[in-house]
């Protein structure tokens, strides 16, 4: 979970029991991976507890999630990724990979918000209709499959630490529009080939 935003609303408390079956201790009823993964989509905090020990196994429960994912068919961990993940095990690494690995997700989306409104407004006039609609749910796509990985971000959190300078963001959002300029013309050049 992120440890850098603290949510509005008190967590629900589920229980993991012994036979496997997920108990949400707030609507009295037991619940799927299938339903926590959909909290998560839509940004509600969640803590699963061992229901014999009372141990904190949130962590293991999200993990569980992201492979019933990956088992869908939904691949967004690259195979070369998993194996450098697994070879941060065991040695000095783990205990900076986590905050790192936050902190990049954060970044990520938080320049892909700046990116949409820059499109947005760059290319508004010049989208064919329907267009509009598909890339806005593939973007809604994506952004359910990145909030398994930062389940609980909000907009505001702390997500560069400092790190990033307003220049660097401004530079960020020039290469863009220098991008799209570039796709622009592009584009006109082959409307009027297709007209000739």
């Amino acid at each position: 979970m992120s440890e850098t935003v603290k949510p509005s609303t008190p967590p629900v408390i589920v229980k993991k029991y012994a036979n496997r079956r997920l108990y949400n201790t707030e609507t009295s009823s037991y619940i799927t991976l299938d339903n926590l993964a959909e909290m998560v989509r839509k940004n509600r905090d969640f803590v699963v507890y061992d229901a014999k020990n009372g141990e904190d196994i949130t962590r293991s429960v999200l993990t569980q999630i992201i492979v019933e994912e990956e088992g869908k068919g939904a691949a967004l961990l690259p195979t070369n990724f998993l194996r450098q993940l697994i070879g941060m095990y065991g040695t000095d690494m783990p205990s900076l990979i986590p905050k790192y690995l936050d902190q990049a997700m954060a970044s990520f989306l938080q320049q892909q918000q700046a990116m949409r409104e820059t499109v947005s407004k760059t290319f508004g006039p010049f989208i064919p209709p329907g267009m509009e609609d598909m890339g806005r749910k593939n973007m809604q796509m994506m952004e359910r499959a990145m909030n398994l990985f930062t389940p609980f971000y909000r907009e505001g959190a702390e997500a560069h630490a400092g790190q990033d300078s307003a220049h660097d963001y401004q530079e960020e959002i020039l290469n863009l529009r220098a991008e799209i300029e570039r796709l622009q013309a592009e584009l006109a050049a082959a409307k009027s080939k297709g007209r000739a």
